[in-house]
């Protein structure tokens, strides 16, 4: 729809000009997000690397090329969602983000959420979890990521499903193993929305 592009137009717009924490200072592009407005579905990661603040585009380096593959084991491709991260700005270093800058990021991303109304929020790792379960009230849910990754919570007609960060795989092949299990029980869900 149109009026969806419209609103994400206006949502990259507020990221470009957005000052609100010093990360602004030191990108060279704001990686606002990039997909289907459509989407179903919302994977959600922490924040640019050095390839994605290069590009502009999420998730396009090593861990991006291990999101391909899982969205291929599960027969769906990369633009049937819309991938996003809880920082539009790289962190210097890749260091973790830290609270100001969430609290001062993520206004972004719960509008891209409020456009999109995805079925499922996907969030990849530690930092993007514990933002969405907080934001959906389940912070009592929180555990870390190794405990509840792959696991469906219920939040009105959404289901959030934590997941590891690709970048596991890029650091230990062996993990690819679990990020394929946990893609399969997506899938499950995913084939379930096509039938609403």
């Amino acid at each position: 729809m149109k009026d969806k592009t419209k609103e994400m137009e206006k949502v990259k717009k507020a990221v470009i000009q957005c000052q609100k924490c010093p990360l602004h200072k030191t990108r060279t592009f704001p990686v606002v997000g990039q997909g289907n407005h459509q989407a179903k579905i919302i994977f959600i990661g922490e924040g640019p690397g050095a390839n994605e603040d290069k590009t502009g585009i999420p998730f396009c380096g090593q861990s991006g090329n291990i999101l391909d593959e899982l969205f291929e084991s599960i027969g769906y491709r990369r633009e049937d969602a819309y991938i996003c991260n809880i920082l539009k700005c790289r962190p210097p270093n890749n260091r973790n983000p830290e609270r100001n800058e969430i609290e001062s990021c993520t206004l972004h991303l719960e509008k891209q959420i409020e456009i999109i109304k995805p079925k499922i929020i996907a969030p990849l790792g530690n930092y993007a979890m514990n933002f969405i379960l907080e934001k959906y009230r389940l912070k009592d849910r929180i555990e870390g990521i190794s405990k509840i990754h792959g696991k469906a919570f219920q939040i009105d007609q959404m289901k959030i499903i934590p997941l590891y960060h690709p970048a596991v795989a890029v650091y230990n092949a062996n993990m690819k193993d679990n990020l394929k299990k946990d893609f399969k029980i997506l899938k499950k869900w995913l084939d379930q929305g096509k039938e609403d």
